[in-house]
């Protein structure tokens, strides 16, 4: 059956309404040269199983194939989900659920935010966690907006070391703010050069992520004494949020603002999106906190209930004290990873991040047997830099031809970089498949 959502008469009303003849005048203002003429070349219509078929022989052609291995990290990171998580995601309550606009009704939706949070203060050692943000991105954006409220300063001290396109967004929110961003150079180790922070009297805050881009563990508590010292707070923003599996909580060393992205938490990788911009703080910094943040209380009979405690953006209060214009949270994959947090275990995901890293390492240490410079010598985790050389690229195509992504090259943002490649190894990369790659880049 075809679909009209408008009869002919709807039509005629409503181009009326906005004194349009016709519908191609509603698109007037674009030039005749940017519009498609005639019809789309489309192939002919398929059954549902050719349709199936067809899809099924594309998937196959694609770099995305179970085929390929892919030793790739940077941001967006292969974990297996367990089946817990599909099966309790996909319950309808779950999944059509939307943003509580009568918070107090939706008292299911509640709860599990507020386990979200809880099991987030856990994992990242900090008193208060929000109900989520959009991405790890947009969560270090805010934190640094955060923290400039906070210290009433306007100048704030990032990492190189942080993610490119993190960085990118920051400056998309704080340039036109005429926040002054100062960018800290790395060291030879490839961790973040801090010594430029000890004479910044006016900076709101210093931005290291560990693992950073590199995959190397930054040096939390010497940063927080240092930024400290100068009046400012410590942001934490991390990619791979498994690591504080195995390595010291962000809390515990002094961290101010910890924010990053919980993609690798029970949501999949699906070409780049949708993320999870986790967010925790001090609490006596919660009142500056961007998002929403839900609690538990009890009625007037005694009984136990969640309220949206906390609520900063301009639709909630006043604009002018508004701390954001973040509108919502990202409730079900901020659902999808309270459920993986609570599937694995604290002792499941210590167990799960020492597998990763010892997989990583296994990785490293073969390649540098293999006569490849792994030139930062900093403990990594889960990814790591290798210099396979300038003429490795017409290689690297060739086992893209064999199934094998072997790893980023990161010239596009450290030019002085060429010839160096990121590379991640998970859980589900096997022994047989690095051994495979560690034979094809010497071929």
């Amino acid at each position: 059956m075809r679909y009209l959502p408008h009869t002919e008469e709807d039509i005629i009303s409503m181009l009326r309404a906005v004194d349009a003849e016709t519908i191609d005048d509603l698109f007037s203002m674009i030039p005749e040269d940017c519009k498609t003429k005639g019809s789309l070349n489309l192939p002919e219509a398929m059954t549902e199983w050719e349709l199936n078929a067809f899809m099924d022989n594309l998937a196959e052609k694609m770099a995305v194939s179970p085929k390929y291995k892919v030793f790739i990290g940077a941001g967006s990171y292969n974990h297996y989900i367990p089946e817990s998580v599909s099966y309790l995601l996909g319950r309808s309550e779950f999944s059509t659920a939307y943003t509580p606009y009568q918070p107090e009704i939706s008292q299911g939706t509640l709860q599990a935010i507020y386990e979200y949070q809880t099991l987030v203060t856990r994992l990242l050692g900090m008193e208060v966690a929000n109900a989520s943000m959009y991405d790890g991105a947009s969560a270090l954006a805010e934190a640094l907006l955060m923290a400039a409220r906070v210290t009433k300063r306007k100048k704030v001290a990032i990492s190189g070391l942080i993610h490119p396109h993190y960085r990118d967004v920051v400056r998309t929110y704080l340039e036109p703010g005429d926040y002054e961003i100062v960018e800290l150079p790395r060291l030879e180790n490839g961790k973040t050069d801090i010594s430029a922070v000890a004479g910044m009297d006016d900076c709101a805050a210093v931005a290291i992520q560990s693992p950073n881009f590199f995959g190397c563990i930054e040096d939390i508590r010497e940063t927080g004494e240092i930024a400290h010292e100068s009046g400012a707070l410590l942001i934490l923003s991390f990619t791979e949020p498994l690591a504080y599996g195995l390595f010291k909580n962000p809390g515990c060393q002094g961290t101010d603002i910890v924010c990053g992205e919980g993609q690798s938490f029970g949501i999949p990788q699906s070409f780049g999106g949708p993320g999870l911009g986790m967010f925790a703080c001090r609490k006596k910094h919660v009142r500056d906190m961007p998002g929403r943040l839900v609690g538990k209380t009890t009625d007037m009979d005694g009984k136990a209930g969640f309220v949206l405690t906390l609520a900063t953006r301009e639709q909630h209060i006043r604009r002018e004290k508004a701390k954001s214009n973040i509108c919502t949270n990202n409730s079900l994959c901020a659902l999808a990873s309270a459920m993986y947090m609570a599937s694995v275990g604290g002792t499941g995901m210590r167990e799960l991040a020492c597998l990763n890293y010892d997989k990583a390492e296994y990785l490293k240490r073969a390649l540098r047997e293999a006569g490849f410079e792994i030139p930062f010598d900093s403990p990594t985790f889960n990814e790591f830099v290798v210099n396979f050389g300038e003429g490795f690229k017409e290689r690297y195509k060739k086992l893209m031809e064999e199934l094998i992504i072997a790893g980023i090259p990161l010239d596009s943002w450290y030019p002085d970089l060429s010839g160096h490649y990121l590379l991640c190894v998970t859980e589900t990369i096997g022994r047989a498949e690095m051994d495979n790659l560690i034979k094809g880049v010497r071929a």
